[in-house]
């Protein structure tokens, strides 16, 4: 069977569109992957078009990498071997990048610009509100980031920003944070995630060479998710376009449920008026749920009025009844959840051909704080679960530090990395002394690392801070001349032996510190992995490959998911693109789902709405919906009001069980089904230590001194330049003549030269 003969009629149909603007309404779960993939496929197998003229662009890193592997195979089984090698199938941030990375310049950047993730915004906004004396009980930091952030997937500059909504009290501190903010980021030759997009639309805009460069390359443009697109990323997509007029986006307006951080439902909905003479394909045969799941699912959605009409349907059975339970209280609603999969794990039903793992089930909430009881309740009855979208473990401050210490050999302008790590480990470099060094490196339009490499400058310091920080200075300095030169995971490990930073945890001798050794270590892991799957990548692809990374991209996979067997906690956001065999929706409670702030608002119970739809059908092959009658949540216990939701279900495809005491509601009452304490609780598992020790003393071995004692007239060897014989050396530097590059002056301990005996 070929590619083409494994799509329906309607998938094949968006396939064979290949000219000019299509919009394909995909529907939960109706095969929109396979659809794209064979669409790309076909326009190189049949249409004669070549890869570097494809764009696909998506949100997610593993959403671009799913694409690309299924393009590649389908291009190899049909004896294509070239695959997408010259192909872009990218997220929009990446892509924005990897054009920047060109033509930042025209912009005013250095090329090797830094991207600050959420964590150093916060720390420039901060620093910022103390500059300017800006209240920071009136505008947190997170508050004017927010609005920064709004701004910039608006278009609207500071001057733009002020001018559009007036000039008070209130806004004139805004505008100043903003300009401050910006000023930082430019200083420290800084982007944040929303310059990615915004810098490559003003790109557009400014140089319409480059505009051109791309509208000539990219001949075939598609769009996944198109219902999560800001209006930059609408931009983006509609500049490239405009030439060729060949765009695809492939989307459903259902499951629009960002559009609190930005994404316009206007774009997917207003798409045959933006791209004239478009057509429209509905994908509505769904390949994941039973019927009755469909059906419950599209009740509640098509009470929506802001969507295009359509409706799934699938060839597979009814399935059972959606089951409602409405608990006592939130840990009573926790424990029937887990006496449900408990018993599941241990009864299979006869229409399923294997028994259910724990993986095989999935809690999906409304709020974070939701978890907390669930995570409570199912370790004490046995279950095993994980929280999927907590702090990550690229957010933990060990690994913050260490990634800031990378950051800095690569970018030496990154002041924000600079000032976290300054004092990890103890430098002796008070806020005194900061402040007065960062009054100097502005006088002097120089970043803090620049600055400091003037003895002049470090003369200001303490004894104890002048040694500390010329050693830093020096390491962070030569570590950037030769980075390109030399292997990340060598820079990795010198960074945490020559700074002392493994020392000062094993000094510290405390569990925590153990903790922190074992995530910096594993990081190490992460960038040995790295290195297999890019050996030629570089320190700026290893950093980029980070900051880019998403909570959706950081599930499990393959092995690791099979050996991490627990039942997964999230919110319904972080599990939109994701299916299970069993989904349990807790807190179906007015006020809760849909939330108060959203039923204030047509809109937001809109979107309150098609969270509900996309929460409904991510289960496969049993769904259930809870509630309470009373909840504690953020310290306050309420009565509860069953969710509206529920009442738009139609009853004949539920199947209720509503406690005893329970206030009346539409579903009646019944006989009592909330269960109370006592059942045998296990202890939650712990996990096996992991032993480090021989980690540990390898990379301190490796790192800790200066290298091989050479003399003039001594032989080495050097990982990428060959062999070579030593002709000067001093207390930093070593100059090596090499047999295929020639004359070379490197750093002493730093470059990874082998002194060749005899």
């Amino acid at each position: 069977m070929t590619y083409l003969e494994r799509l329906n009629d309607k998938q094949k149909e968006a396939v064979l569109q290949t000219e000019g603007p299509l919009l394909v309404l995909a529907g939960a779960g109706s095969g929109k992957t396979s659809m794209m993939t064979c669409r790309i496929a076909y326009l190189i197998d049949k249409c004669g078009v070549s890869p570097w003229n494809i764009l696909a662009v998506t949100f997610t890193n593993k959403a671009a990498g799913e694409m690309r592997e299924r393009v590649d195979s389908i291009l190899e089984e049909i004896g294509r071997g070239a695959g997408t090698q010259n192909m872009w199938i990218a997220t929009f941030h990446s892509a924005c990048l990897r054009i920047l990375r060109v033509h930042a310049d025209v912009l005013g950047y250095d090329k090797d610009f830094v991207v600050y993730d959420t964590t150093d915004q916060k720390t420039v906004i901060k620093a910022v509100i103390k500059e300017q004396n800006i209240d920071d009980k009136k505008f947190s930091a997170q508050y004017l980031l927010s609005i920064i952030s709004d701004c910039k997937e608006k278009c609207m500059d500071p001057e733009k920003y002020i001018k559009t909504v007036g000039e008070d009290f209130r806004t004139k501190d805004i505008y100043k944070a903003y300009k401050g903010y910006e000023a930082t980021l430019r200083k420290n030759n800084a982007m944040d995630f929303d310059d990615l997009l915004l810098n490559t639309v003003r790109l557009f805009e400014r140089d319409e060479a480059v505009l051109l460069k791309y509208q000539n390359r990219f001949k075939y443009i598609m769009v996944d998710e198109y219902q999560d697109t800001n209006t930059i990323q609408y931009k983006f997509v509609k500049y490239l376009a405009e030439a060729n007029n060949n765009i695809c986006v492939v989307g459903d307006d259902d499951q629009c449920i960002y559009e609190w951080r930005g994404a316009d439902i206007r774009n997917i909905l207003d798409f045959e008026r933006d791209f004239k003479g478009a057509k429209v394909i509905k994908l509505e045969q769904n390949y994941r749920s039973y019927g009755n799941i469909l059906d419950a699912a599209h009740c509640v959605i098509s009470h929506n009025r802001g969507r295009k009409d359509k409706k799934l349907w699938t060839e597979k059975e009814a399935g059972e009844k959606i089951k409602y339970h409405r608990a006592e209280d939130e840990r009573d609603e926790a424990r029937y959840i887990a006496t449900e999969i408990n018993f599941r794990m241990k009864h299979k039903p006869d229409s399923r051909p294997e028994p259910f793992k724990f993986g095989n089930f999935a809690v999906l909430y409304r709020t974070n704080a939701q978890s907390r009881v669930f995570e409570e309740i199912f370790g004490r009855m046995g279950v095993p679960c994980k929280v999927v979208g907590n702090v990550g473990f690229y957010d933990r401050k060990e690994i913050k530090d260490v990634m800031s210490y990378l950051r800095l050999v690569q970018n030496p302008k990154d002041d924000v990395a600079f000032e976290r790590i300054i004092n990890e480990p103890k430098r002796g470099m008070g806020d005194k002394t900061m402040e007065k060094l960062k009054g100097w490196a502005a006088e002097r339009n120089l970043s803090l690392l620049e600055l400091l490499q003037d003895d002049a400058a470090r003369g200001s310091l303490s004894a104890k801070s002048y040694t500390a920080v010329t050693d830093l200075v020096n390491l962070l300095t030569a570590y950037h001349d030769e980075m390109d030169d030399i292997a990340i995971l060598e820079i990795y490990d010198g960074i945490l032996a020559k700074t002392g930073y493994l020392k000062a945890l094993q000094d510290a001798n405390t569990v925590e510190a153990e903790g922190r050794i074992e995530n910096i270590l594993e990081l190490r892991s992460a960038i040995e992995d790295f290195q297999k799957e890019m050996p030629e990548g570089r320190l700026q692809d290893f950093l980029e490959g980070k900051a880019l990374a998403s909570d959706s991209d950081k599930l499990p996979e393959g092995e690791e998911a099979e050996n991490a067997d627990k039942v997964l906690l999230m919110t319904m956001h972080t599990a939109k693109g994701l299916e299970f065999p069993v989904v349990f929706m807790p807190g179906l409670e007015q006020g809760l789902f849909p939330g108060w702030r959203a039923m204030d608002r047509e809109d937001g119970l809109e979107e309150e709405r098609r969270l509900c739809y996309v929460g409904m059908t991510r289960a496969k092959e049993k769904l259930f919906l809870t509630g309470a009658c009373m909840r504690t949540l953020y310290g306050k216990t309420d009565f509860t009001k069953e969710s509206c939701f529920l009442n738009e279900i139609d009853k004949k495809y539920l199947d209720s069980d509503i406690s005893a005491g329970t206030p009346r509601s539409d579903f009646g009452t019944r006989t009592a089904t909330a269960f109370r304490d006592g059942y045998a609780e296990n202890p939650a598992p712990k996990s096996p230590f992991k032993g480090m020790v021989s980690v540990q003393r390898e990379v301190m071995a490796k790192s800790a001194g200066n290298g091989p004692d050479l003399a003039v007239g001594d032989h080495v060897t050097h990982v990428k330049f060959g062999r070579g014989e030593v002709i000067e050396v001093d207390a930093k530097t070593v100059t090596v003549v090499f047999e295929s590059e020639g004359r070379k002056k490197l750093a002493r301990g730093i470059a990874p030269l082998k002194k060749i005996e005899g």
